[in-house]
């Protein structure tokens, strides 16, 4: 079973949303959903103080040695140096036991080296696809063969859906 996991921040407040799935899954297993008051500053550069208390919120209702993986909205580097971002904070919270995935619709300027390009359906626009105790090469595959004919796979698609949809919020 996989995790994926989404934010979505309303001034001091934060909708955190997980799902969770297999690869071949046209929609999710099970949908987590956490509301979260009074949520860190952005500061620029440290975006994952923001996040990571968010994605924690979910994480601590399951049982992580059961996932195979866990994929993040962001990068697991920022830069070719392999210095961390979100997806590397994660991992290294997590005590480097799960693996983290990072699927980004942006890049960083200098993290060519540390993301594989992947453009799925008929988009132009590729996905940055980052891994950290997980091999690349076979997550990047494994995204592009998720299901769905566009550029986001369908389940992160619906989790984008459900993270920003305020019908259901608190």
């Amino acid at each position: 079973m996989l995790l994926a996991l989404d934010v979505h921040y309303r001034e001091e407040e934060a909708k955190v949303v997980g799902v969770l799935f297999h690869w071949e899954d046209a929609v999710p297993q099970d949908v987590i959903i956490e509301y979260i008051d009074n949520v860190e500053e952005y500061i620029p550069g440290q975006f994952y103080k923001r996040e990571l208390p968010c994605l924690m919120k979910i994480i601590e209702k399951l049982d992580i040695g059961q996932l195979e993986a866990i994929i993040v909205d962001g990068h697991i580097y920022v830069d070719n140096n392999r210095n961390y971002g979100l997806g590397g904070r994660l991992y290294e919270v997590l005590e480097n036991m799960t693996p983290i995935i990072g699927v980004a619709k942006t890049t960083f300027y200098n993290n060519n080296e540390t993301v594989t390009e992947i453009k799925r359906g008929k988009s132009n626009n590729p996905l940055y696809i980052s891994a950290i105790g997980i091999d690349l090469s076979i997550v990047s595959q494994k995204i592009l063969d998720m299901y769905g004919g566009f550029r986001i796979p369908n389940i992160l698609k619906t989790l984008d859906q459900i993270t920003k949809n305020d019908s259901n919020s608190k």
